[in-house]
């Protein structure tokens, strides 16, 4: 019993002079911080004026956000599906397969570099009143001040490149119309990176739901991009899904022509053989009249099957066209996006005051310590 009660009290008083160490080091700390409280003054000033720098120094952004509902379902086409096997008489549906395209391609569509190419050519309003392309707009787009110090190099280097390496951006055009492969110049690649940062797109996976972002620094500019941007999409998207039966229905087209004008041919020839022999009784005659009457027969069914196809791919093409259902249109937006002002000064002035404190408390012990080493 003797030697447990001395055990628990040398226990406690571990504890205790724990405790009063632990005390004795916060109060330390607190009164090594009051003591250079002029200088953690110093470092909130320092920290605001960097802060104020930094903030005003980085430009607003306006984001806005669209958001659709495609409908990428094809069941509805079915009935169209087995009214074409029914005409065709081969009992093979039209709408065989599963549908390539869906909602979830909609972010690789716009990240794509076509897409974005075909977009930087729109037109936008300008702040003059006038308009132009957004491939402009993004050369007039202001940046951070750090951001010309860094590039300035690159910006000399370019200048003189200039001077002595002719200009191919006309011919690169011409290339990607004749060839039809897409050959960028540097320029135009970094145009169209900064392009996929500022316009993205996301699917919810549980909703199909659609969201369009496009960030600018002008806000109409924003919300004008962000409505073709949409519209694009949808160009896209009904140009994938109606290809096909397009391509059926100018085939069906040609194939109509083609049994029209043979059921014409047949047609008249029936009927010059029948005005020339009227009135003649033979059995020859019968046989050829025979002859004549089936041929425009078959004439006529092939030109009525291929008539009932070719409304049958006219009514698909329409009803392979997907419904796009805006949720949440482009709107002008009044307020900035992205970290607000206060927040920049605020942690610059946090920094810099942490920085000063970890200095204050540790740095120099540790500098000091280091320089008796060296010595």
């Amino acid at each position: 019993m003797i030697e447990q009660t001395s055990e628990k009290d040398i226990k406690q008083r571990l504890d205790n002079y724990d405790d009063k160490e632990n005390e004795i080091n916060l109060t330390e700390v607190l009164r090594k911080i009051i003591n250079i409280r002029k200088t953690i003054y110093k470092a909130v000033g320092i920290g605001l004026v960097i802060g104020l720098i930094v903030a005003i120094s980085i430009p607003k952004q306006y984001t806005v956000k669209v958001t659709l509902s495609p409908e990428m379902g094809s069941s509805k086409s079915a009935g169209l599906s087995g009214l074409a096997a029914s005409f065709l008489g081969s009992g093979v549906s039209m709408n065989e397969g599963t549908d390539a395209l869906n909602a979830s391609l909609s972010a690789d569509i716009v990240s794509s570099t076509p897409f974005l190419l075909e977009l930087s050519a729109m037109k936008i309003p300008a702040l003059n009143g006038e308009h132009m392309t957004l491939n402009t707009y993004l050369d007039e787009e202001s940046s951070p001040w750090w951001g010309y110090v860094i590039g300035f190099p690159n910006m000399i280097i370019g200048g003189v490149k200039s001077l002595f390496v002719e200009n191919k951006e006309d011919l690169i055009v011409s290339d990607r119309v004749n060839q039809g492969t897409i050959e960028l110049s540097k320029k135009e690649l970094q145009k169209i990176e900064i392009l996929k940062g500022r316009i993205t797109a996301s699917v919810d996976k549980k909703t199909s739901m659609t969201s369009v972002m496009v960030t600018f620094q002008n806000p109409k500019v924003a919300a004008v991009v962000a409505d073709s941007v949409v519209k694009k999409l949808q160009e896209s998207i009904i140009g994938y899904r109606t290809s096909k039966a397009k391509e059926d229905c100018f085939y069906l087209e040609k194939l109509f022509k083609e049994r029209q004008q043979e059921y014409y041919i047949a047609q008249k020839k029936y009927a010059n053989y029948m005005d020339s022999h009227d009135n003649i009784i033979l059995q020859s005659v019968r046989t050829e009249q025979e002859r004549l009457q089936n041929d425009m027969d078959l004439a006529y069914q092939m030109y009525s099957q291929v008539a009932s196809q070719l409304q049958v791919a006219r009514a698909k093409v329409q009803e392979e066209k997907p419904v796009f259902a805006i949720v949440e249109p482009a709107v002008v937006p009044l307020y900035p996006s992205g970290v607000s002002r206060k927040v920049y000064v605020l942690s610059l002035i946090f920094l810099s005051v942490c920085i000063v404190i970890f200095w204050k408390l540790f740095g120099e012990d540790i500098l000091d310590k280091f320089k008796e080493i060296r010595a």
